[in-house]
């Protein structure tokens, strides 16, 4: 028999690092997580379920104010520390994350991460919106024990002004992404408009508000979507993998749909393919218990789960296991896959984390040649040294050990906007360096004076001091004159008694020139200019942007000299 319940929706707070997420939802949930973490940064995902009679505690009567009857059991909270975790939230067809919550640092404002969360926002229709963090930071903001609209109401003109401008350049830079906004208590339509709520995390200032939006408009606008058959066989999606002392492996599932109990068949998507274990244990919040429904956050204990992957989906399979191991093998395919002829490889440590590199990587129109779950191996090592393009023989890793390899460049982070940053820094440096290799081939253009009182020898050859006004004068150039005539080949060059084999500008050097004579084609105080043939020239064209203003200049003056005797010359 089939018994429909509405189920806690699925909260989760992303935004760029330091923000705040965590420091709000300890302020929802009457806890301290913040001061436990490394530099008061969120290492692992944490996720509380907050029940109905602590939502209307908090939010002081304000949700009788939206006329929307409670039915919601509670709301299940999940921070996260990246997007990565984020991504994970999905299912086959759709995501399990019911409605976000991005945190925006008053003070700082949108930054890469946030810009990040806002495009995976978007590319996973996920709503969500907009917390206004650190409001008790702006210059003159006095702390009142009230509402957050009669607090904004007793401050100074200065700090209005001040509020309302904040809030309107996050409402510009939403509109850039395709979003309207307004602050919430201006909102004619939420369905159609991004509320943006000033807090506190601090002082609780705007925390009340913002709990009454997150639930009104889940309550108003997702409860068919909370509809679930709690006696069904579950299905979750695993966050993290972890070992747990005294447990052995444990795997930290959030339950979206029916229920899970102890002795339960299970399948789950893992780095060698499909895992079938049993329930031996289940723990909420560290507490063990006999079953549980849709949604929670549970730690799930079995046999063999030591190669399952972050992300992956856990179904309940005491029947239908065929069906269900062909709908796992789907997702595992969908992320285990050569994608691109020519690309890079990627790696990551969950399928949330391969999913938000790719999704970053392809909105910036980078191939990928190969993606997977795992740590880096010699088989990515060698589908990387097997591309054609020096460009791609690169593998991108997030949360995962470098490898040492010398012929290919390896990018690993725990942060997607540093591998990608890393990335496009290293692809500048080797297009750079492609560029300048080919320069080395070709002759480039140099510009030299006949020193007056610097004849070493006449003729056989020639040698004469000179000045490199502009280029780099190298052993083999010839020369010629701004007429065009030519003048010889240069033999040598000693700078210092010694001999080298270029001189740049501004070096005094004495040349060894082969079949000219002092007087008669070599004038003390004339200026002369490198021979270029046509293929050189148009190839430095090409190149311009890697030579420097004088040598441009230069190109430009020989180019003059050479179109006295063709006018097609170069083209």
């Amino acid at each position: 028999m089939k018994m429909e319940n509405i189920r806690s929706p699925n909260c989760v707070f992303v935004g760029h690092v330091d923000h705040g997420k965590s420091s709000i939802l300890d302020r929802i949930k009457g806890s301290n997580v913040v001061k436990s973490e490394a530099g008061a940064i969120t290492q692992k995902i944490s996720c509380t379920k907050v029940d109905f009679k602590r939502i209307k505690r908090i939010s002081r009567g304000l949700l009788e104010k939206l006329n929307v009857e409670l039915t919601l059991p509670g709301i299940l909270f999940i921070d996260t520390p990246g997007h990565a975790a984020f991504t994970s939230l999905r299912k086959r067809g759709g995501n399990i994350s019911d409605i976000a919550v991005l945190v925006v640092d008053i003070s700082k404002g949108f930054k890469q991460q946030t810009i990040e969360a806002i495009e995976i926002l978007k590319h996973y229709k996920t709503p969500f919106i907009i917390a206004l963090n650190k409001v008790d930071l702006l210059t003159g903001w006095q702390k009142k024990d009230v509402s957050l609209l009669q607090s904004i109401s007793t401050q100074s003109e200065n700090v209005k002004v001040n509020l309302d401008a904040k809030i309107y350049e996050i409402v510009g830079k939403l509109y850039d992404y395709g979003f309207n906004s307004e602050r919430f208590d201006r909102i004619r339509d939420f369905t159609k408009e991004i509320a943006i709520i000033p807090v506190s995390a601090l002082t609780g200032c705007g925390i009340p508000e913002l709990l009454m939006i997150i639930t009104g408009l889940a309550q108003k606008f997702l409860e068919k979507n909370l509809k679930i058959d709690v006696h069904k066989q579950g299905k979750g999606v695993v966050l993290e993998v972890n070992e747990r002392k005294g447990v052995g492996c444990v795997l930290n599932t959030i339950l979206y749909d029916g229920c899970i109990k102890c002795n339960d068949v299970f399948l789950v998507g893992g780095s060698n393919g499909v895992i079938k274990s049993k329930v031996r244990g289940l723990f909420e919040d560290r507490k063990p218990v006999k079953e549980s429904y849709a949604a929670s956050f549970l730690e799930v204990c079995g046999p063999e789960l030591k190669d399952v992957s972050s992300g992956m989906p856990l179904l309940i399979a005491n029947k239908n296991e065929d069906e269900i191991k062909d709908e796992i093998q789907k997702q595992i395919n969908e992320v285990t896959i050569d994608t691109d002829k020519d690309g890079i490889v990627i790696k990551a440590d969950s399928v949330g984390s391969l999913e938000a590199l790719i999704f970053m990587l392809k909105e910036r129109n980078i191939k990928i040649h190969k993606s997977s779950i795992g740590q880096i191996n010699k088989k990515d090592v060698s589908d990387a040294e097997s591309q054609d393009n020096e460009l791609n023989r690169v593998i991108l890793g997030f949360n995962v050990k470098k490898v040492d390899s010398k012929n290919v460049r390896i990018v690993v982070n725990d942060v997607i906007y540093k591998i990608v940053e890393d990335f496009d820094e290293y692809v500048k440096e080797k297009e750079k360096e492609i560029e300048m290799n080919k320069l080395k081939s070709v002759q480039r253009p140099a510009k030299v004076a006949f020193l007056r009182n610097y004849i070493f020898r006449q003729s056989n050859p020639a040698v004469i001091g000179m000045e490199v006004l502009s280029g780099t004068l190298k052993v083999g150039m010839d020369l010629i004159k701004t007429d065009g005539s030519r003048i010889g080949e240069i033999k040598s060059i000693q700078e210092n008694g010694k001999g080298v084999s270029e001189a740049e500008k501004g070096k005094q050097v004495a040349v060894a020139i082969s079949g000219a004579i002092v007087g008669r084609q070599l004038i003390e105080g004339d200026v002369y200019v490198s021979e270029i043939n046509e293929r050189e020239f148009r190839k430095l064209k090409d190149m311009k942007k890697l030579l420097n203003s004088d040598e441009i200049a230069l190109l430009k003056e020989i180019l003059d000299i050479k179109r006295k005797q063709n006018e097609l010359w170069g083209i």
